[in-house]
């Protein structure tokens, strides 16, 4: 915006010797005034209005998790080998039991083995797992029949608490026994036998 002065007229009087007085304006310029004012903008930058980030609390883990049998408060899972390497890969105890060695070689690679999920609602202070080894009576005998039995004891869960028990036979894997007709005991009271152990029956002693 500017802001400029108007021009202003100076009156001046001129004598003559003749008595008649004769009065002129004569106008005198004056130097115009101009006062310029310049206003500079600031550029103005508008903030985007945040966008509020609406958290959504995470939602409760399915229970029981998908695939588990109960038996009252007792669940239980048995995993394929796919899942097997998966929990292996996250669970430290698990690893240490799969690298066990017997002359050299691993020993699910050496025996026959098998694996159970279980987990309870209230915990347990330890596990009793008991198993069947099967297979077929001989190479011309496809009959199936039961070689051994294995006992497996695992160490206390918490409430929910997923865990994961190897059970290892004694016999070649080369035989191609299946451990099965797994079944798993959540104790209450304090155990008197050794915790973890596993115990490996054949049906021929």
């Amino acid at each position: 915006m500017a802001l400029a002065a108007l021009p202003s007229n100076a009156a001046t009087t001129k004598a003559t010797p003749t008595p008649t007085a004769k009065t002129t304006a004569k106008p005198t310029a004056s130097p115009k005034a101009s006062a310029k004012a310049t206003a500079t903008k600031k550029a103005v930058v508008k903030k985007k209005p945040r966008k509020k980030i609406t958290i959504t609390p995470s939602p409760k883990p399915k229970w029981p998790p998908s695939g588990f049998k109960a038996n009252g408060d007792v669940f239980a899972k048995i995993p394929n080998a796919k899942e097997l390497v998966g929990t292996a890969s996250n669970s430290k105890i698990l690893t240490a039991q799969l690298a066990q060695k017997v002359g050299g070689v691993a020993i699910c690679e050496k025996y026959s083995c098998g694996a159970v999920q279980v987990a309870s609602l209230d915990g347990c202070t330890w596990w009793e797992v008991n198993a069947k080894l099967v297979g077929e009576t001989s190479a011309t005998d496809k009959t199936l029949k039961t070689f051994g039995s294995i006992r497996t004891l695992a160490g206390k869960t918490t409430s929910k608490q997923i865990t994961t028990i190897l059970i290892i036979s004694q016999e070649p894997l080369e035989l191609r026994h299946v451990v099965t007709n797994i079944s798993a005991i959540c104790h209450k009271e304090s155990a008197t036998e050794k915790i973890p152990s596993t115990t490996y029956k054949s049906a021929t002693n």
